[in-house]
C-alpha cells in the first residue's frame, strides 16, 4: 500500500477542513488519471478538501481501502475503471459509512459513468466531485456482495475481463463489440431457471436455455448493450432484468442482433423487465461478472435491490 497525504499550505489553524480519500488505479485505461494527478489534487484543494491518496496495486485494494477508511472521511472517491468503482462501493457500503462518494471514469469503457452522465474528461469529472451535488442511487447485492450497476453471465460478459488490457486501451468500445459478436455465435447456452419477485403478486418464472443474462441498473452494459434511458431509472427500487435465449440458427442470431441495435428488447428471443429481487438456479460452473470483474458462479444466486444505497457527487 502506498499512501500520500497532501496538505494545502494555506490551511488556517482555526478552520476544520473537509476530508477526501482518493483511491487511484494508476494503470486504468490509458493512465490519464495518473498523468493528471497534480491537477486533480489542486481541484480538490481549491474546493476546501484535505486529500489523502491511496494507490491500488492489485485486485481488491480499492475495496480494502474503502472498507478500512471510509468512516474517517467526508468523501471517498476513486479514479479507474468500473471495476475500481465497484470495489470502492462494496467497501464503503459494507463498512457502514455514510460518506459521499465520487468517481472519475478512467477505464476503457466506463458503462456506469456513461449511465449517470459523468464527463469522460478527467478534469471535468474531478470538478464534479469537488463542486457537484449528490444524487442517490440504488445498488445490487449478489449473494451479499454489492455491485453498482450490473451482474451478468454469458455472451458479452467475458469481454470485460478476457479482452487484453492493451486492446482495450487501443480500441476501447470496439474491442468489446468484436468480442460480444464472437460470443453470441460460439458460446454454449446454459439452462437457467429465473425467478423474479418470489412470493409477490408480480412473481415471474422463466426457465430457458440462455446465452446471456443480466440484472442491471444502468443504460450501458458490458460496453456493448445500450438500454433505453427512458426505461431505466437508477433510483426506483428496481433492477432491470435482461435475458437472451439461445439462438437456434443464424436467422435467430440476426434477429437478436437487430433487436439489440434497435433497442427492441421485448421479442420472442429477448426478455426485458424490472424486478426488485431475482433468483437464478443454474450450473455453479458458469462464471459471472460484477461491474466487469470476474465472479465465480453458484448454483443458487439471489440478487436484491438495495434502495438509496449511495450518494454520489455529479
Amino acid at each position: 500500500m502506498e499512501e500520500l497525504n497532501i496538505v494545502e499550505n494555506s490551511i488556517e489553524t482555526n478552520t476544520e477542513r473537509k476530508k477526501l480519500l482518493f483511491i487511484l488505479n494508476p494503470r486504468a485505461g490509458t493512465m490519464q488519471a495518473s498523468k493528471n494527478l497534480s491537477d486533480i489534487m489542486q481541484i480538490f484543494s481549491d474546493a476546501g478538501y484535505l486529500t489523502s491518496v491511496l494507490l491500488t496495486a492489485k485486485s481488491g485494494d480499492a475495496r480494502d481501502f474503502a472498507h478500512q477508511y471510509a468512516n474517517e472521511y467526508d468523501v471517498v472517491a476513486c479514479a479507474g475503471g468500473d471495476g475500481t468503482y465497484n470495489e470502492m462501493i462494496d467497501g464503503v457500503i459494507s463498512s457502514g459509512a455514510k460518506c459521499k462518494v465520487g468517481y472519475i471514469p478512467a477505464g476503457s469503457t466506463n458503462d456506469f459513468g456513461a449511465s449517470i452522465g459523468l464527463s469522460k474528461n478527467i478534469i471535468e469529472a474531478a470538478k464534479a466531485i469537488a463542486n457537484g451535488e449528490t444524487i442517490t442511487l440504488d445498488v445490487g447485492s449478489f449473494n451479499g456482495q454489492y455491485f453498482s450497476y450490473v451482474a451478468s453471465f454469458g455472451a458479452f460478459t467475458s469481454a470485460s475481463y478476457s479482452v487484453p488490457q492493451n486492446l482495450k486501451n487501443i480500441f476501447g468500445h470496439t474491442a468489446y463489440v468484436l468480442q460480444g459478436i464472437k460470443d453470441i455465435v460460439s458460446i454454449k447456452s446454459q439452462h437457467v431457471k429465473v425467478i423474479t419477485d418470489e412470493g409477490l403478486p408480480t412473481e415471474r418464472v422463466i426457465e430457458e436455455d440462455l446465452v446471456f443474462g443480466a440484472v442491471c441498473n444502468a443504460t450501458s452494459v458490458g460496453g456493448v448493450l445500450k438500454l433505453d434511458s427512458f426505461r431505466v431509472d437508477m433510483n426506483d427500487g428496481l433492477m432491470e432484468v435482461l435475458l437472451i435465449k439461445s439462438p437456434k440458427n443464424l436467422l435467430d442470431v440476426n434477429s437478436i442482433a437487430m433487436s439489440l441495435l434497435s433497442n427492441s428488447l421485448d421479442t420472442k428471443d429477448i426478455a426485458f423487465y424490472s424486478a426488485k429481487t431475482v433468483r437464478f438456479e443454474m450450473s455453479p460452473y458458469v462464471p459471472w461478472t460484477l461491474d466487469g470483474e470476474y465472479k465465480e458462479g453458484e448454483s443458487d444466486i439471489k440478487i436484491e435491490t438495495v434502495v438509496d444505497a449511495v450518494n454520489i457527487l455529479v
